[in-house]
């Protein structure tokens, strides 16, 4: 078999010491697990945005609030997350406004707190994975790398008993060795950017959430003059 066989891909990784292949197999699964939530994330992210300007729309088009909460709680699975944080504070709204000797403060205040609560619920929802998709793209070179640096080891090993190295005995070794730093690698540029990218997109959710709240509230509390 000559060298150019050797140093195939498929053959290096059959051939390659039983840590490496474990390294390497770690390594594809880790990869194939920040694909799936890398799609998933990006379509969660995409139908919140959607959902949210579709609700803005609606809401700032001066229709009946009630008619708006009424919608939302019989939609309440469909319903995006800036719907369900109305749907918090409307509720709390309509249900602290009917009792009394209660401070206008109190009610508005009220209304906050469940609004707060439900952002922060829709918060954790769309950052669930993110601490994966970081972690992969952190860790995933340093496991290649050390999968690269126990293959030199044991190919190293192996020379002690050849009386005369050359490059076609060292060659695959190394070759072998060095396939996990590049699926280390695979797997964590995707997952370092998919994160960046979707970090930065669900702030940008967060900033309207919270400047909705704050719109909200403010018009509740001129209801409540």
């Amino acid at each position: 078999m000559n060298v150019t066989q050797d140093l195939s891909i498929l053959h290096l990784i059959l051939n390659a010491s039983a840590v490496v292949q474990a390294v390497m197999a770690l390594l594809a699964g880790v990869s194939f697990m920040s694909w799936y939530y890398i799609f998933m994330k990006w379509y969660t992210v995409k139908q919140a945005r959607a959902k949210t300007e579709t609700f803005e729309r609606d809401f700032w088009s001066g229709g009946d609030l009630n008619n708006l909460y009424n919608s939302a709680v019989n939609d309440r699975h469909h319903a995006g997350s800036m719907e369900r944080i109305f749907e918090a504070g409307f509720r709390e709204f309509a249900k602290l406004k009917g009792q009394k000797n209660l401070d206008p403060k109190d009610v508005i205040d009220g209304s906050r707190r469940a609004m707060r609560a439900t952002y922060q619920r829709e918060m954790d929802a769309l950052e669930a994975h993110l601490a994966f998709l970081a972690s992969v793209g952190s860790v995933s070179p340093y496991i290649g790398l050390f999968g690269t640096v126990w293959g030199i080891m044991h190919s190293f090993r192996g020379l002690s008993n050849v009386g005369q190295a050359t490059l076609s005995a060292v060659a695959p070794g190394i070759a072998e060795a060095l396939v996990a730093t590049a699926i280390g690698l695979f797997a964590a540029i995707p997952a370092v950017l998919a994160y960046n990218r979707f970090a930065h997109d669900i702030d940008r959710l967060a900033t309207r959430y919270e400047s909705f709240m704050e719109e909200f509230s403010n018009i509740l509390q001129r209801q409540m003059r």
